[in-house]
Parts: structure tokens; sequence; C-alpha cells
């Protein structure tokens, strides 16, 4: 119920209104993706943990990297919810955000999704910096942050073909999640995966 109950309040706070949209594109260096109602937006904010936003369960340190994090934009008070990190892959954002915890930065990225099609947006993150630094880092770090937290997946090929929690999950449910021993499961392996 209480998970619910927060993701009826997160979509309240993305909301963004047609009418009161303000333009954040100016000065963004982020890189366009083609995606649906996607805009670049650079602006400055404190990094936040969003369930502390929305519920007051505040841990100092952000949450330690269990929570999604977010930005409250310093031009209109409002919690952008930062979905996705600059990554090819759709990985989080949270291993990008979590050395801010707390902290004023600028940030840079696209805004996705369109107010006609669903009310709510979320934000990609490109680069990140403090306010005041000069140089922006990437938003980069999940790839890395897996790598030294699975040591023992390292190897070629996608992070995910080594994934120690997938590759259990398909051990015990087979690809399709019908069962290893499902019939169907042996013809997927044979026409997609050898």
């Amino acid at each position: 119920m209480r998970g619910i109950i927060a993701a009826a309040a997160l979509a309240a706070v993305t909301v963004v209104a047609p009418a009161a949209a303000q333009d954040f594109s100016t000065g963004s260096e982020a890189k366009s993706w083609n995606l649906i109602g996607e805009q670049k937006a650079r602006f400055e904010g404190k990094v936040v943990d969003i369930l502390c936003e929305l519920t007051g369960d505040c841990p100092a340190d952000c949450g330690a990297g269990s929570r999604q994090l977010g930005v409250v934009r310093s031009a209109d008070d409002r919690l952008i919810i930062v979905a996705k990190n600059g990554q090819p892959a759709f990985n989080g954002a949270t291993d990008d955000l979590l050395p801010y915890c707390n902290a004023e930065v600028e940030v840079d990225g696209l805004m996705v999704g369109e107010d006609e099609v669903s009310p709510t947006r979320f934000f990609q993150v490109q680069l990140i910096r403090r306010v005041g630094e000069a140089e922006f880092s990437k938003a980069n770090r999940w790839t890395k942050v897996w790598a030294e937290e699975h040591p023992e997946a390292a190897g070629k090929g996608p992070w995910f073909r080594r994934d120690p929690a997938i590759l259990s999950r398909i051990e015990r449910d087979g690809y399709l999640g019908l069962g290893a021993d499902n019939p169907r499961e042996a013809a997927f392996i044979e026409e997609w995966l050898e």
C-alpha cells in the first residue's frame, strides 16, 4: 500500500503543466537522443532523496544508493525526477547523483516525455557539477560502480550477461520467465542466443 501511495505522490510532484513550463535549454550541451518530447535542459538545484522529499524519512546519506534521487530545481522549487543517466543502456542515475547528496549542482541533459501523452516527465542527466565548479563530469558511472561491486563477474560482453542476480533468475525461471524446463525455453535459446 505504501508503494502505491508513494508512486501516486511521485507522479503528482512530477507533473509539468504546459502553461507553466519554462525553457531551460539555454546553454545546454546535451546530446539529443531523438526521444518523444525530448527537450534540452540545463539548470541548478539541490540533489535530494526523493523518498525523503515525499515522506520526511531522510537518512543523512540519501539512502547510500538504495533510493531514487532527484534534483529540486532552484528556478521554481520543482522536484525533478532524474530517472536516467547518460549511458546508452537504460541505467538509473543514482550512482551519478549520490556523490552530490544534498549539494547544490548544475545539471545538463534532457527532459523527456510529452505533456499531451503523459503529464509526467523525467530528466536524463548527461553532465553534472557542483555549483561554482568549472568542469562538468559525465553522468556515466553506473557500469563502473557495477563492475566494482561485482568483481567476480569480470569478462567481455554486456554487463547483464554476467550479472549474478540476472543469471540466478534465469537459472530459476528461464529466459522467458516460464521456468527453465518449459519446452519453449529450448526453442528460444536456439533461435535467439546460439
